[in-house]
């Protein structure tokens, strides 16, 4: 195929991504009473899915004070034009997260053919293992890490002069960035697997600079999380595990390499 014939393929590709996006993205803005009621404001209120577990727990435990029975703030619009932006915003964002397997599907049949065969045997699974990983990380998100920041966020206070009223850009805005970021910072083993087949890192590199990777695991907890203790703690907790996890990938795929290289090498001598 010509480059103008690559151009024509990816613009197919691109188009049918961004039509499943709308659909989805006008679907979202119809529902918007469960959009909104059930899902966006779900992490709000006190009888969501996480915060009944940690009752449950509080009375399994017998420890109470875990047990979070109100969620004390208000959101409000204080632009005239807020809660209509916010319904657009909020649309799009779910069009993407229920398409991302569909939209990573359709760039991957672009990239696919351009692979050599040993390449698209090693990568075998890769639309299945980065839809996995986002989805555990969009879930991690919203149910662990959004209803655990909102609480905090909603608790805390520097006098009791002052009222938590939140700005629905805020709220939404806090909740996007807490679960795109845990889905997005999930992708490491992938990108871990990658680096390894190309040969930039090997798990004596990741060993090595496990304490600068600690660093840069705080640091992107902070820039992908709201300014709060809490948040960027929640988030880098399964990032470490994701790490040692990274490391036992690319353990294997260095191996791998190396045994395909002794096989080479014995055939090349015979």
């Amino acid at each position: 195929m010509s480059f103008l014939d690559h151009l024509e393929e990816l613009r197919w590709h691109l188009v049918r991504s961004m039509a499943a996006i709308l659909l989805f993205s006008i679907a979202a803005f119809v529902m918007k009473d469960f959009v909104f009621g059930t899902v966006i404001f779900g992490p709000a209120k006190p009888d969501f899915w996480t915060f009944r577990m940690l009752c449950k727990l509080g009375d399994w435990l017998h420890t109470p004070a875990i047990c979070i029975d109100s969620v004390p703030f208000k959101i409000q619009s204080r632009q005239m034009t807020g809660q209509f932006t916010m319904h657009i915003t909020t649309s799009v964002i779910t069009g993407l997260i229920i398409t991302f397997p569909y939209v990573f599907w359709e760039i991957w049949r672009f990239i696919k053919p351009g692979l050599y065969s040993t390449e698209r045997q090693s990568t075998r699974g890769a639309v299945f293992f980065v839809t996995l990983l986002f989805l555990l990380g969009v879930l991690f998100g919203y149910y662990i890490l959004s209803p655990l920041s909102v609480n905090f966020l909603a608790n805390y206070t520097v006098s009791d002069i002052v009222y938590n009223e939140f700005d629905i850009t805020s709220y939404v805005g806090t909740l996007t960035t807490l679960v795109l970021g845990s889905g997005i910072l999930f992708q490491l083993p992938i990108v871990v697997y990658v680096l390894s087949r190309i040969g930039i890192i090997t798990p004596e590199i990741m060993r090595t600079y496990r304490k600068h990777a600690i660093v840069v695991i705080l640091i992107m907890g902070a820039i992908l999380t709201p300014p709060d203790p809490l948040s960027q703690i929640l988030i880098s907790v399964p990032l470490f595990g994701l790490y040692e996890i990274s490391i036992m990938i690319s353990r294997q795929v260095t191996r791998k390499q190396r045994k395909e290289e002794l096989m080479r090498q014995r055939d090349n001598e015979y």
